[in-house]
């Protein structure tokens, strides 16, 4: 397994992790005052946010400077992981 499939992999459960905590756990939280949901939710999503900027160091060189950047911006933007996986697919696979 390459670095970056590793990194793939752990940003796709990043990002569905953000937005679980973004649509799921917030309005829980907010709306119905389960405050739970956004310490179980967030705790995960925050490790796997660490995993998600190791898993980048280790395959930045393969990425290049410019895609490495755009992978790290993209780990800010809700669903932006998975837009980044529709840009990696094809050199993944080569």
């Amino acid at each position: 397994m390459t670095a970056v499939s590793r990194f793939r992999i752990v940003a796709f459960w990043e990002g569905v992790s953000f937005l679980l905590l973004l649509f799921i756990a917030m309005p829980l939280k907010y709306g119905l005052g389960i405050d739970l949901a956004v310490r179980v939710v967030g705790l995960a999503h925050g490790v796997l946010f660490i995993a998600y900027v190791m898993t980048l160091g280790l395959a930045w060189r393969d990425l290049g400077t410019r895609l490495g950047w755009i992978a790290f911006i993209a780990s800010l933007v809700p669903g932006g992981t998975f837009w980044l996986d529709a840009r990696l697919r094809p050199d993944a696979e080569a």
